[in-house]
């Protein structure tokens, strides 16, 4: 299982990965990605999805046309881990990928 990084860790590791920020009321990280319409979105989705799948680490999120809301953290670990951090780092550069 992996483990759940110090609040101190957790802060530190968000100064690395822009527009990602703490959730409110629980131990988790998340960010709103837009894109430039629906299609985008979803393939930005379907890359994360598989980037997610192979590392067995999958996100909660949830797609409203070109928005995709994204909440990461590590159910097993109680809170935010290594894994969380890298699918986050992942995915700001799938997003970098998405043409818009």
């Amino acid at each position: 299982m992996a483990e759940r990084l110090s609040a101190e860790a957790r802060r530190q590791a968000l100064t690395g990965i822009p527009g990602w920020v703490e959730v409110g009321g629980r131990e988790a990280i998340g960010k709103t990605f837009v894109f430039k319409d629906f299609n985008e979105a979803f393939g930005f989705m379907t890359r994360a999805a598989l980037v997610a799948e192979k590392m067995d680490h999958h996100p909660e999120w949830r797609n409203v046309y070109k928005t995709v809301e994204v909440v990461l953290a590590t159910h097993d670990a109680g809170g935010v881990t290594a894994l969380d951090i890298e699918l986050a780092k992942t995915m700001n550069a799938i997003a970098k990928l998405t043409p818009g």
